[in-house]
């Protein structure tokens, strides 16, 4: 019997284990291509005489391919079918890990152009891992275990990477290293999703039959539904920007808190984050009725947004320690960004009972996520008011949780009308 027979048969606690694993691995090998290069602070950068900061100029470059990638992903991702899944993906970062390579090799300034290029094959993977596990009652559980996986690699990536220097590979040769690293890793993965069954017919009467979305599909749901999804798309590039800040900037927080043992800390305060969003999230899969999870969805970003903002006032208060800040800030960013990656859009389509894919919904908003992340670069580092890390950081700490918590809000009146799900089933 074929592996996909046995899993199709197998218990949900099994299928869950085996299809989150595989997901996980896969996502979490991908970010050893892409965020390393934050763990090293390149300073004093030989032909580097701009006045933007070099390494926000190579956060930017990556951004830009990253983005770029989102927005043909808002089609391509959409229409693309199963076959040759695997393929891409592992066809994707090797050419991202290729582009690490050229960075290493090429001085600068023309080793920016290296880093657009390794980010625009980055931004479509997610779409690929995901299309494998949507669709499914247990979606809500595998999207919260593949979630946890950027929530963790991060941090984990980022400590190898500070590893790496601290053997002696030099800050431009330290991201192609730490990929090559994370190469077998990726290929047990894909194939591990490749053995995967589609949706039965059990998760295709729950969840809605998923299927690719033309363009005149695509242009009547956002018509149908822009109310909701407007002030999702705006919290969203706030929440980007913010996570990003954070994600990016990380080893400089960390001195400006005190901390300078900062390999460890990179992972040390992400895993009680990732395992804090995992069991949230998760639980989500024991609510059948689609249009009540949609709602306690929007509640948990709500949730997650004003932790942002709390355990930011406390810091500033001496109520709570850096340490504890730096976590339940990750704790309550993660619980509002999270899920609009997976079960939001996920339950979106199932409630709405439009045949499509949540990929379109999560590449919609990531394309305009990410021109979040490169205006509050911008801003950082052409502001007249010169903040440092640290009070800039809890400036975007206040905004991201005010605004999002609005955005958010004003999505979930939109699904509160039942008139609206009436009228998307009449349509579908």
């Amino acid at each position: 019997m074929r592996v996909a027979d046995r899993l199709q048969r197998a218990h949900s606690v099994f299928f869950c284990l085996f299809a989150g694993a595989a997901s996980f691995s896969a996502y979490f090998a991908m970010y050893a291509y892409r965020k390393p290069f934050a763990a090293a602070t390149f300073e004093h950068v030989a032909g580097w005489h701009f006045i933007l900061d070099y390494k926000i100029a190579l956060i930017i470059a990556q951004v830009v391919g990253y983005a770029l990638s989102k927005i043909i992903g808002v089609k391509l991702i959409s229409e693309m079918g199963q076959a040759h899944r695997g393929a891409a993906i592992i066809g994707l970062i090797a050419l991202s890990w290729f582009a690490l390579v050229l960075f290493a090799i090429l001085p600068a300034p023309w080793n920016v152009a290296a880093m657009f290029l390794n980010g625009l094959p980055l931004g479509l993977i997610w779409g690929l891992v995901y299309s494998y596990v949507e669709g499914r009652r247990t979606s809500e559980m595998l999207g919260a275990i593949l979630c946890s996986s950027f929530i963790l690699s991060s941090g984990v990536v980022k400590s190898v990477g500070s590893w790496l220097l601290g053997l002696g590979v030099t800050d431009y040769w330290m991201p192609a290293a730490a990929g090559a690293l994370f190469f077998p890793l990726l290929l047990i993965a894909v194939v591990g999703l490749s053995m995967l069954p589609p949706p039965d017919d059990t998760d295709r009467a729950e969840r809605t039959p998923r299927a690719p979305m033309n363009r005149i599909q695509r242009a009547a749901f956002l018509r149908n539904h822009a109310p909701a999804i407007v002030p999702l798309v705006i919290a969203y590039v706030l929440l980007t920007a913010f996570r990003d800040f954070r994600d990016n900037f990380a080893a400089e927080i960390w001195q400006a808190l005190g901390y300078h043992n900062i390999a460890t800390m990179f992972t040390a305060s992400e895993v009680p984050v990732a395992l804090f969003s995992l069991v949230t999230l998760g639980a989500l899969m024991g609510v059948r009725d689609n249009r009540r999870a949609l709602l306690f969805v929007h509640g948990v970003i709500i949730v997650g947004a004003l932790l942002i903002g709390g355990s930011t006032l406390a810091y500033q208060c001496g109520w709570l320690g850096p340490a504890g800040w730096m976590v339940l800030a990750g704790a309550g960013l993660y619980m509002a960004y999270t899920p609009f990656n997976a079960m939001l859009f996920d339950r979106i389509i199932a409630v709405t009972r439009e045949v499509g894919t949540a990929g379109f919904l999560i590449y919609l908003a990531d394309s305009c996520g990410y021109a979040g992340t490169v205006g509050l670069l911008l801003i950082k580092n052409f502001s007249a008011i010169q903040f440092d890390w640290l009070r800039f950081f809890e400036a975007t700490a206040y905004c991201t949780a005010l605004f999002s918590t609005i955005g958010v809000a004003l999505s979930a009146l939109h699904f509160t009308r039942p008139r609206r799900v009436i009228r998307a089933v009449a349509l579908a």
